[in-house]
């Protein structure tokens, strides 16, 4: 195909593709673009006709793409991505006037620890703004970002999607958070022998404490697993467990007394918390003015 040819692609046709290759739904497809399923299913209709192949076969309540389909959404997300960077607004983004609804994916430790001072400043530069958080974690961050319905993302992270960038926010070192009166620090062997609380967004009952222990011939004995940092103290209070968080996390939760955090009583590596974002909005003035402010407040001093 040649370019006198593109002239009878539609382009929405190929944000229906796109959604429905995210979505693997039609009825879903249509809600997340404000269309009627009828609409979106002759949109359908028509992308077969174009590429000359069914592009979604049914299997129980989903619609699995064909290896054609996969194909072609490897060739056109970074492509529609360009397009999108290209008309996306060019004019200087004014903070004070603005009326933007900015959608942000926050882990739970970002949100309690970091977001209220980074707040406090959007409030003050930009009273007009709408933000919308979501809650994200190495394993939501990926398709929340390939979908669209996050910009950008706070949280530790893996693999993302191949057109997100990343930034390392900050390396944080791990604390050790108790609510016991027992004075001084632990050694290795209370540590070992009292009752954990873990944090775990899979249900998983062993982290990266356990694999520092293991290095070391040593075990301790997790007796809670949770999905998310901002009740641990409550938890833990009147009880024996201790818990391992990271250190801005710990710096917030034991601000209200009740717990208190000391150092892990074994060496452990630094954690990058990373800023990650659509690669569609790389160039977006609000969504340069937003990530700079989220490097701002929740950047340590090296990442600047």
């Amino acid at each position: 195909m040649n370019r006198n040819d593109l002239r009878r692609v539609d382009l929405n046709l190929l944000i229906v593709f796109e959604t429905l290759m995210h979505e693997r739904s039609v009825t879903r497809a249509a809600e997340k673009l404000f269309l009627g399923q009828p609409a979106i299913s002759a949109a359908l209709s028509r992308l077969r006709g174009l590429f000359d192949d069914p592009l979604f076969v049914r299997t129980g309540r989903s619609m699995e793409p064909t290896a054609r389909a996969t194909e072609i959404f490897a060739l056109l997300s970074p492509a529609l991505d360009s397009i999108s960077t290209a008309v996306s607004r060019a004019s200087e983004f004014d903070p004070a006037t603005s009326t933007s609804v900015f959608r942000i994916g926050l882990s739970d430790d970002v949100e309690f620890a970091l977001l209220p001072t980074l707040l406090k400043r959007l409030r003050s530069e930009a009273p007009g703004i709408v933000l919308v958080v979501r809650r994200v974690n190495y394993i939501l961050m990926p398709p929340l970002l390939a979908s669209g319905e996050i910009s950008v993302g706070v949280s530790y992270t893996q693999d993302l999607p191949a057109n997100a960038k990343r930034k390392v926010l900050r390396r944080s070192k791990p604390q050790l958070l108790r609510a016991d009166s027992i004075p001084g620090p632990l050694s290795l062997d209370d540590f070992c022998a009292r009752p954990h609380a873990l944090v775990s967004f899979a249900g998983d009952l062993s982290g990266f404490i356990d694999e520092h222990l293991e290095k070391l011939d040593r075990k301790r004995h997790v007796v809670l697993a949770v999905p998310q940092f901002n009740g641990l103290a409550t938890l833990l209070t009147g009880t024996d467990i201790i818990a391992t968080v990271p250190d801005y996390a710990a710096h917030v939760l034991t601000a209200a007394g009740g717990v208190r955090s000391e150092d892990l009583p074994i060496e452990t590596r630094t954690f990058e918390l990373h800023m990650a974002w659509r690669g569609a909005q790389d160039n977006d003035p609000g969504e340069r003015w937003l990530r700079s402010r989220i490097q701002m407040f929740f950047g340590d001093k090296d990442s600047l």
